[in-house]
């Protein structure tokens, strides 16, 4: 991935390939921006040497990397489908993300469709005046049976703009023109076009690194880039190879979320949050956790993330091992480049552990059912009174790998560890198998590595077993505080919103004095202590109160007022700080140290 082009050899045989691709079927695409600032993509498939009565176009109904079904039919609008005559072939939408064309057995179809774009996010494709994001499994449609099938990509920009990233090869004398074998490769692929900025890049292991972003913000460049490359360098010292020929952060500018790919991440960044250096670290550990996701999902993956399944999605119960396991490491990334201290290591996993610890969810839900429910759930969990009974995989299976890491270290005399683990999945699987992993495999490599069972760890998987922290902790020589807290002050167990004139309740947490008195998320309060009710109201009386007084509500419940009366408790909670022990023993102090150091 790259602004300038490939070397002239690799040009040859990608130029070879598409000569040769042209003599049998071939696809297409070029995707236009006329007048940006009307949201539009205009796209054209040119499709030679398909014979058949009909074709069915398909649209993915979601993305690699990003697992919710996100419909991305709905988005194509004005299609239209003719042969090598320009004459135009019928066609019929069949379902909600396929378009069947009649082709009166032409060798060449062409089609034109426009993507709608109206949110400027990850996993959707987005077009404004300033620039274009181009999501490949939202923007081109595929032939059905036909996902192996080599792909062309021209990008034309709007005049004003000048520069193209994607993680796809570019074509030798065709300007902004790329090569995809197959459609898993296009739709891993995602595209940046406008007027972007590229940081100096770096290498690793002789590997090129590049950053480029559009709207990066005011922030020191060269310190940040020095920093990027101690991450990578730390990330690769963990599995000992780079299997790509380059690899390329892109910066969609200021925003949230991530997705990995296999040779590129893409991500919101607002350079100008880094002058905290709370935010700096906090964005080191986020391009940690998506950097290393090339090995871990993308290289190690559970056996149903590929090949995939566009249509319905692919679902895994080892999301804890692709998402969780990534989170962790994204700590020890940024610890181990020597970028963080101990103390805000051990703050990152305490943070986690509460946001796990102190919701009910985990008394309902496991972290595989986590995982496999996700496309329902969302990956932290459902929402509304639902939130109660789920989990976020990204949070306990951090947790959880922490856990199998201090004793994989403990059983084996501090001689393996966890990095071990995938470290040997990573050669087995991609490098030697060349496919994904089953559950049973997973847990076959653990406890091969650990020369044992891990019976008591895996449980932490597949049931809601209440978690034992000192235990493990004690392996490496820490103290971990899981101790009840009561905290100061009274406690409702729940919030209030507005919306325009009205007043809501937010989320109620579940056995809560809110919960109990029957209070749920979206009623609407008429009055507050008699009062008319507003958000800083509520909390004016929450600080002012204490455990044993009353607040009365007056909610519209069923188009019916109703009056309620919640009685203000205590709120318990464990603080989970981490802090080393005194006196460590020898084995303590080598576990400690050498997952400190890696």
């Amino acid at each position: 991935m790259k602004l300038t082009k490939t070397s002239a050899l690799l040009n040859c045989l990608l130029f070879f390939s598409i000569s040769v691709l042209s003599q049998r079927t071939s696809l297409v695409y070029t995707v236009k921006m006329d007048n940006p600032e009307w949201h539009f993509f205009h796209v054209q498939l040119s499709c030679k040497g398909l014979k058949q009565e009909f074709i069915d176009f398909k649209m993915p109904a979601w993305t690699p990397g990003y697992y919710q079904k996100m419909d991305y039919g709905k988005n194509l609008e004005q299609l239209k489908a003719t042969d090598e005559t320009g004459k135009e072939l019928k066609w019929e939408k069949i379902n909600d993300n396929t378009w069947r064309v009649s082709t009166k057995n032409s060798n060449n179809v062409d089609l034109a469709y426009e993507i709608k774009t109206t949110r400027s996010f990850v996993a959707t494709a987005y077009l404004d005046e300033n620039r274009a994001y181009i999501l490949p499994a939202a923007v081109f449609l595929y032939i059905d049976k036909m996902i192996s099938q080599p792909v062309q990509v021209t990008v034309v920009p709007d005049s004003k703009w000048g520069n193209v990233a994607t993680g796809m090869d570019s074509i030798a004398g065709k300007k902004f023109t790329y090569y995809a074998p197959d459609f898993d490769i296009l739709y891993d692929s995602p595209i940046l076009v406008g007027n972007l900025e590229e940081l100096t890049p770096f290498k690793v292991r002789g590997i090129t690194h590049r950053f480029i972003g559009f709207k990066l913000g005011e922030f020191d460049r060269k310190q940040f880039m020095l920093d990027l490359k101690k991450v990578v360098d730390a990330a690769v010292n963990i599995i000992g190879h780079i299997p790509y020929k380059s690899y390329t952060f892109i910066a969609m500018g200021p925003g949230q979320g991530g997705i990995e790919h296999l040779n590129n991440t893409t991500f919101g960044f607002n350079g100008t949050n880094l002058n905290k250096r709370e935010n700096y670290i906090r964005t080191l550990h986020f391009l940690a956790h998506e950097y290393f996701h090339h090995y871990n999902v993308k290289r190690i993956r559970p056996i149903e993330l590929g090949p995939f399944d566009y249509d319905k999605g692919s679902k895994t119960k080892m999301l804890w091992v692709s998402e969780g396991l990534s989170v962790y490491y994204e700590y020890l990334i940024v610890k181990r480049a020597g970028i963080s201290t101990d103390a805000e290591l051990f703050n990152a996993f305490r943070n986690n552990m509460m946001a796990f610890e102190n919701k009910p969810g985990k008394r309902y839900q496991t972290l595989e059912q986590a995982s496999y429910e996700t496309w329902s759930d969302g990956p932290f969990g459902r929402t509304g009174d639902e939130v109660n009974k789920t989990i976020s995989y990204y949070d306990k299976g951090l947790v959880v790998g922490l856990l199998f890491d201090f004793t994989i270290r403990q059983v084996t005399n501090n001689k393996r560890s966890l990095d071990d683990v995938m470290q040997f999945l990573y050669k087995e699987y991609y490098q030697k198998k060349k496919r994904g992993l089953t559950e049973e495999e997973l847990r076959n490599a653990f406890e091969t590595i650990a020369g044992t069972s891990l019976a008591d760890v895996f449980e932490y998987v597949t049931t809601t077993k209440e978690l034992v922290y000192p235990t493990y902790f004690n392996y490496a020589g820490l103290n971990i505080d899981t101790t009840t807290q009561v905290l100061p002050g009274a406690y409702a167990g729940f919030s209030l919103t507005e919306r325009e004139d009205s007043v809501f309740i937010a989320n109620v947490d579940y056995g809560s004095p809110g919960w109990n008195a029957s209070i749920r998320k979206a009623q609407q309060v008429v009055k507050l202590n008699g009062e008319k009710p507003s958000a800083s109201l509520f909390n004016k009386l929450i600080t002012s109160a204490r455990p044993g007084d009353k607040i009365s509500f007056t909610l519209f419940i069923n188009k019916e007022p109703k009056d309620i009366e919640v009685i203000l408790g205590k709120k318990t909670e464990k603080s989970f700080k981490i802090t080393p022990a005194g006196n460590p023993a020898p084995l303590q102090k080598q576990i400690l140290e050498s997952w400190l150091k890696g």
